[in-house]
């Protein structure tokens, strides 16, 4: 087919449009799957070195050089935000899932709960980043509060009708109480917070 101004054969615009778009959602899912892949490296870090790691080390986990972390994450704030939400979304996702495939409502919640538990630890030193004057981080205990606080009550509410558990246990008391067992774990090597969370878990049951 020609073009009948120039004679010339016509642009396929047509036939190469519907590639293009496939090509997009493909490269947008592959920029997902890599940015996942570094905050996943990032929070292993941060449990083991604390939010001050080398950036170095976080690159070597994810297997990706230096400059690749930077061009997602241009400063260690930008990082550390980016892990605290991964974590926090990866938490409420894992609400909904754990109720539909544990055994019963409660031990959805008890699994959500060490789940949560696994989420502080995450968050190694990073209590004194919070702190800091940088604006980034002034939104993210807003952020985990909205996000966290109505998947626990779905658990407990799911417990509660199952009669499980009584009626009058509040999802934000809960997360309190589990967060003030968290602290200084990993201080006093004597101390077993997971255990003791876990006992106040099963404290809930009639």
């Amino acid at each position: 087919m020609t073009d009948g101004a120039t004679g010339r054969p016509a642009p396929r615009k047509h036939a190469e449009a519907p590639q293009k778009q496939a090509e997009a959602p493909r490269k947008r899912a592959d920029a997902r799957r890599n940015e996942r892949t570094l905050l996943d490296a990032a929070a292993a870090v941060f449990v083991t070195s604390g939010v001050e790691a080398p950036v170095r080390d976080v690159a070597a986990r994810a297997g990706v050089g230096v400059a690749t972390i930077y061009r997602h994450f241009p400063t260690r704030a930008d990082l550390i935000i980016a892990v605290y939400r991964h974590q926090v979304e990866a938490c409420a996702e894992a609400g909904p899932a754990l109720l539909a495939s544990s055994p019963s409502p409660h031990d959805a919640l008890a699994r959500w709960v060490n789940l949560f538990v696994d989420f502080l630890v995450t968050k190694h030193g990073l209590a004194a980043v919070l702190r800091s004057d940088d604006p980034g981080f002034e939104a993210l205990h807003a952020y985990f509060l909205d996000t966290l606080v109505p998947v626990c009550g779905q658990l407990l509410r799911a417990a509660a009708d199952a009669g499980e558990i009584g009626s009058g246990v509040d999802a934000y008391e809960l997360m309190r109480a589990v967060g003030n067992l968290c602290i200084g774990a990993d201080e006093d090597p004597r101390y077993d917070a997971r255990r003791m969370v876990a006992l106040l878990v099963a404290g809930l049951r009639y």
